[in-house]
C-alpha cells in the first residue's frame, strides 16, 4: 500500500476512533447532568485537548510499537520454534474452549426461538375457537387477544436478552484467562523484554474484548429488530378485530392463518442470522491471536495496528477522567483539574 493510501486509511480509522469518543462523551455526559455547568467547564477543554492529541498521539504509538515489536522479534528469534509451537498450542486452546460457547449460543438461539413460537401460536388458535363459539360481540370477545400478543411478544424478548446477555461475559473470561497462558507459555523467552510482551498482549487483550462488545451489541440489535418486526403484528391484529363484525366472522380465520405464518417467518429469519454468530465471532477471535504470532516471526513487515493501541489509550484516559468527575459528583466536591 502506497504512502498516500496509508496515510488516507490510517485518517479515517483515526475518524473512527473520533466519532466512539464523542459517544462516550455524550453517554456520560448524561449521568453527570446535575453538575452540568461546572462539568461543562471542564470537559469542553478535554474534549478539545482529546481530539487534538489524536493525530500526534497515533505517530508516537507508531513509533512506540514498532520500536516493542523489533526488540521483541530480536528477544525470540533464538526460540523462533519455541515460540511459534506455544502460540499455535495457545490458538488450539483458544478454540477447544470457544467451541462450547458457539454451540451454546445456537443451542440458546434454537431454544428462544422455539419457545417465542409455542408462546404464540396458541394465541392464533384461542382466536379461532373464540370465533366458532361466540355469537355476540366479537370485537369485545377477542380484543384482548390482541394485547395478549403484544405482551408476550414484548416479555418474550425481555427473555431472549437476558439469556444471551451473560454470553459475552463468560467470552472476555475466557480470553482474560488465554491471555494469562499465552503470557506464561512466552515469559521462558522475554525476561528482559517482558514489560514490551505485556504490552502487546494488553493490545491484543482489548482488541479481543472490543469484538465481544461488538458481538453484546449485534445480539441486542438482533433481538430488538425482531421486537420490532413482531410488534405492528400485534396492532395489526387489533385493527382487524376492530373492522366489520359481519366481515370478521368471513375473514377472521384466514387471516389468523396469515398471521400465524407471518410471526413463524421472522421468529426463523431471527434463528437463521443469529444461530451462526458464535462460530464466526470465534473464528475471529482465533485470527487475531494468529495475527499476534505473524506478527512475532523473525523479519515480519512492519505493523500497522497501532491505532488499536491508540484506541485503548484514549479510552484509558477517558475512562479515568469521567470515573474522577463520578466520584466527585457523588461526594459534591470540586470537580478534578485537566490532566496534563
Amino acid at each position: 500500500m502506497g504512502n498516500n493510501a496509508k496515510e488516507t486509511v490510517e485518517q479515517v480509522q483515526q475518524s473512527e476512533i473520533s466519532k466512539r469518543l464523542n459517544t462516550l462523551f455524550q453517554d456520560n455526559f448524561q449521568a453527570l447532568n446535575t453538575y452540568a455547568g461546572e462539568l461543562q467547564n471542564k470537559l469542553v477543554p478535554f474534549a478539545t485537548d482529546m481530539h487534538l492529541r489524536l493525530a500526534e498521539d497515533s505517530e508516537k504509538l507508531k513509533q512506540q510499537i514498532q520500536e516493542e515489536m523489533q526488540q521483541l522479534r530480536a528477544r525470540l528469534a533464538p526460540h523462533a520454534d519455541d515460540v511459534h509451537s506455544a502460540i499455535s498450542k495457545n490458538i488450539q486452546e483458544l478454540q477447544a474452549k470457544l467451541a462450547p460457547y458457539a454451540e451454546e449460543l445456537k443451542t440458546q438461539v434454537n431454544q428462544n426461538a422455539g419457545e417465542l413460537r409455542r408462546k404464540l401460536e396458541p394465541l392464533a388458535q384461542q382466536v379461532q375457537a373464540k370465533l366458532q363459539e361466540n355469537m355476540g360481540s366479537l370485537q369485545t370477545s377477542l380484543s384482548p387477544y390482541a394485547d395478549e400478543l403484544q405482551q408476550q411478544v414484548n416479555q418474550k424478548v425481555e427473555d431472549i436478552k437476558g439469556s444471551l446477555t451473560p454470553y459475552a461475559d463468560e467470552l472476555k473470561a475466557k480470553v482474560d484467562q488465554t491471555m494469562a497462558e499465552l503470557r506464561n507459555s512466552l515469559s521462558p523467552y522475554t525476561q528482559d523484554v517482558q514489560e514490551q510482551l505485556n504490552h502487546q498482549l494488553e493490545g491484543l487483550s482489548f482488541q479481543m474484548k472490543k469484538s465481544i462488545e461488538d458481538l453484546r451489541a449485534q445480539l441486542l440489535e438482533r433481538t430488538e429488530d425482531l421486537q420490532l418486526k413482531l410488534s405492528p403484528l400485534a396492532q395489526e391484529l387489533r385493527e382487524k378485530l376492530q373492522g366489520d363484525a359481519a366481515d370478521l366472522r368471513e375473514s377472521l380465520t384466514p387471516y389468523m392463518e396469515g398471521l400465524n405464518k407471518k410471526m413463524d417467518q421472522q421468529i426463523e429469519e431471527f434463528r437463521q442470522v443469529v444461530g451462526p454468530y458464535g462460530e464466526n465471532f470465534n473464528r475471529l477471535l482465533v485470527q487475531k491471536v494468529e495475527e499476534m504470532k505473524k506478527k512475532l516471526k523473525p523479519y515480519a513487515g512492519e505493523t500497522e495496528d497501532h491505532l488499536s493501541f491508540l484506541e485503548k489509550d484514549v479510552r484509558d484516559r477517558f475512562n479515568s477522567f469521567f470515573d474522577s468527575l463520578k466520584q466527585m459528583a457523588n461526594e459534591k466536591a470540586p470537580l478534578p483539574a485537566l490532566e496534563e
